[in-house]
């Protein structure tokens, strides 16, 4: 049991650490002073949320801690999602994802309230209050510019549309799936992407936002088993270039 919730506990972890690293990218140029806060501090809240299962994986199962975990790992040790890599681009695309991973957190935190892996249960409870806000934000920016002007209703389009097949590797399986179904760790990644776009297709539809068909040739898998895209190294270089000026250093 110890690998398979090692590796769930890693994908969840690594999704957070990057995509708090990307949202954190808006901090100073934002498009409106608010929204340059908003990230910061959604930012702060994922990077924290990275933290607490870098913990567990510390604390419970006996990886490194987490300073080591976030910063002293190799490109192809990470379990992210590519989604998570891509650059923030324009606002647009940011909004996307954000409104496309956020609801897939919540939904998977939610259903961990009920895992059978106590510190994972207790840590799901506390963290889904936090992405509520989250999600209440991109909900709040998908429909306005949806249903905005017509430019921002096609940049919007345009960006779910580049989105979409990138979105749907977060849902990727690990060779661990049946035995998280059935140690009642976690329900799978078919429900919680079941009940993700049963979640999300209606308010893309009140955005006035076309959800785009779903080639399956399409879907962007990999990060999960450690292939990832162009963008994760230099992303991780810069994020821990000043732990690897001394990587022995105490901070």
């Amino acid at each position: 049991m110890s690998n398979a919730l090692k590796n769930l506990l890693y994908k969840m972890a690594d999704d957070a650490l990057i995509i708090g690293h990307r949202n954190s990218e808006w901090t100073g140029i934002g498009p409106m002073l608010e929204e340059d806060l908003a990230f910061s501090s959604m930012a702060q809240d994922k990077i924290g949320h990275a933290q607490a299962l870098y913990k567990i994986l510390n604390e419970v199962l006996g990886e490194a801690d987490p300073d080591t975990l976030a910063f002293k790992r190799e490109e192809k040790q990470f379990k992210c999602c590519q989604f998570v890599e891509q650059p923030i681009g324009e606002y647009d695309f940011s909004i996307v994802r954000q409104f496309l991973f956020d609801h897939a957190e919540l939904i998977r935190y939610d259903m961990l309230t009920q895992s059978s892996f106590q510190p994972l249960a207790q840590l799901a409870k506390k963290v889904k209050g936090e992405i509520k806000y989250h999600v209440m934000h991109a909900d709040t920016f998908v429909k306005q510019l949806g249903n905005g002007t017509e430019e921002s209703r096609a940049r919007l389009q345009s960006s779910l549309n580049y989105a979409w097949h990138l979105s749907l590797g977060i849902f990727e399986k690990s060779e661990f799936e049946n035995e998280l179904i059935s140690e009642n760790i976690f329900v799978g990644e078919d429900e919680l992407k079941k009940r993700w776009q049963e979640k999300i297709i209606p308010i893309l539809e009140v955005a006035n936002l076309k959800v785009p068909a779903t080639d399956e040739s399409k879907i962007v898998y990999g990060g999960r088993k450690a292939f990832h895209s162009e963008f994760l190294k230099p992303l991780l270089d810069e994020m821990c270039e000043v732990v690897r000026t001394d990587i022995d250093a105490e901070w």
